[in-house]
């Protein structure tokens, strides 16, 4: 579980964090990706793990930050198991993206802002601490939440405006 200190939203380590999240999630908006990013930090190693959506590019609908970044961490530590990392991601994951954090076993997850449509953190669903699963995640929502948001509203008005999906 996260100490006090660690559950506010403005804590530095997890503005550092997000801040390297929105970094990638700005290369995937520059590769016309939908602009997410994810950076997972073990206590120990750092920062074992940076990712961005790459749907487009590798034609893969698995290819969310998040479970990109789940595979190099998993790779940088030698283990599918990633029981002491973080997981900083700038949009609320979505089920399948919840449901291999929680099959990661990662400990605590924070991000940005909430994704109304497909959250499975809150929104939605509640899957990384649905108490029925045998492992459950610390949730933090809202760090950095206006400058993730602003991200993807730029780049879907953007889309809208050139009548693309």
């Amino acid at each position: 579980m996260l100490d006090l200190a660690f559950t506010d939203p403005r804590h530095p380590v997890h503005l550092l964090h997000m801040g390297m999240a929105i970094e990638e999630a700005r290369v995937a908006d520059a590769e016309d990706e939908v602009p997410v990013g994810a950076v997972i930090v073990h206590p120990e190693r750092g920062v074992v793990a940076r990712a961005h959506n790459q749907r487009e590019q590798l034609k893969d609908p698995t290819a969310h930050a998040e479970m990109i970044a789940l595979t190099q961490a998993a790779t940088a530590l030698g283990s599918w198991r990633l029981e002491n990392c973080f997981l900083y991601v700038t949009l609320e994951p979505c089920p399948m993206c919840a449901g291999a954090i929680v099959q990661a076993r990662v400990p605590v997850v924070v991000y940005g802002c909430a994704d109304p449509k497909a959250g499975a953190c809150h929104s939605l669903y509640q899957i990384t601490t649905d108490p029925r699963l045998n492992h459950r995640c610390t949730v933090l929502g809202g760090v950095e939440a206006p400058e993730c948001a602003a991200l993807l509203g730029t780049f879907f008005a953007r889309k809208r405006a050139l009548g693309k999906k």
